[in-house]
């Protein structure tokens, strides 16, 4: 499996990383522990989590990812230095007071995620979401302390701006503080504007992990109409991709399964792959087939014509 440098981090990953929001929500510890070892023997070697997976299943309140992934480590004995771990502070962790990435906050919950996981580092730990009530160096200066102490290895930013980023850096720079080595944003053959541009451009030399990159199960091809996707676990979501660049994009992706033979969500994954600044996409797997499918999407090459024809469709 081909490694990808993780920007500047000094970490690397192959080609897809493993979306653990699924742990403790639609896939249950047993289920889970089966498809992060196959996973891991197909060559993955990157899991994404965060401290907030998966607080919105009925019975849950944050941390289940963690702790499921945290024992499938502890069961498997030199695991962890096979695999790089992502996780996230920020989101709410069932009170007001337990979010944010305030300095006193962020020392908090990496204790709590260390904990959880069962390890004494953090790969790569990500600002799940900008914070505008303290300022980027507060933030760094946390992260700081955390890398100084060998909890963590690198800092990466989810669901930050070209704007957001910009001034991170800009703070980073003048104290002498870390920086972002990755960003985390929304990016799929539908979803193209939160990352094409500004923040493409801002993010040049980082790493880049993208999310959603199955547009929630909307490229999968496995939804044909908004009253079907209504059916699944992310109805709501996937329905608002029923418009006529929706279509469009099914439509191609169509055309190049016929052409190639692949899956639609093989194809989808390879074109995110495939473009320009993007290290990996996350993708979410909650049986032993999906990761198999994961393989083959990593394998996948597209033509120039096939990639153009798929970017067309979402333009």
């Amino acid at each position: 499996m081909q490694m990808r440098p993780l920007g500047p981090s000094g970490l690397s990953t192959a080609p897809v990383v493993f979306g653990g929001n699924v742990l403790g929500w639609t896939i249950d510890e047993a289920q889970g522990f089966r498809v992060l070892d196959a996973f891991v023997d197909h060559g993955f070697t990157a899991i994404d989590t965060a401290d907030v997976y998966s607080a919105w299943a009925p019975g849950n309140s944050g941390g289940e990812s963690e702790a499921i992934l945290g024992r499938w480590l502890a069961a498997r004995p030199g695991m962890r230095e096979r695999v790089t771990i992502f996780t996230k502070v920020g989101s709410e962790m069932g009170a007001p007071e337990r979010k944010g990435l305030s300095r006193a906050w962020i020392a908090e919950a990496a204790e709590d995620s260390l904990r959880r996981l069962g390890t004494g580092t953090i790969d790569l730990y990500f600002s799940h979401w900008p914070d505008e009530t303290v300022t980027h160096e507060e933030t760094l200066r946390a992260y700081e302390a955390l890398i100084a102490a060998g909890k963590v290895r690198a800092i990466g930013a989810s669901n930050y701006d070209a704007g957001l980023l910009g001034g991170a850096r800009e703070a980073a720079v003048k104290t002498g503080l870390p920086g972002y080595s990755v960003i985390q944003p929304e990016y799929n053959l539908y979803d193209r504007a939160g990352f094409e541009g500004a923040l493409q451009d801002m993010a040049e030399g980082l790493g880049v992990v993208t999310y959603f990159s199955l547009a929630s199960g909307f490229l999968t091809g496995k939804y044909r109409s908004a009253a079907d996707a209504a059916k699944g676990s992310r109805g709501g979501r996937v329905a608002g991709y029923f418009d006529a660049k929706g279509e469009r994009i099914l439509a191609a992706l169509d055309r190049v399964a016929e052409e190639t033979g692949a899956a639609p969500s093989e194809i989808a994954l390879a074109w995110v792959m495939a473009r320009p600044g993007v290290t990996a996409p996350i993708a979410s797997a909650t049986s032993v087939a999906q990761v198999e499918s994961f393989a083959r999407a990593a394998e996948l090459r597209l033509t120039g014509a096939q990639m153009q024809a798929l970017t067309a469709a979402g333009d």
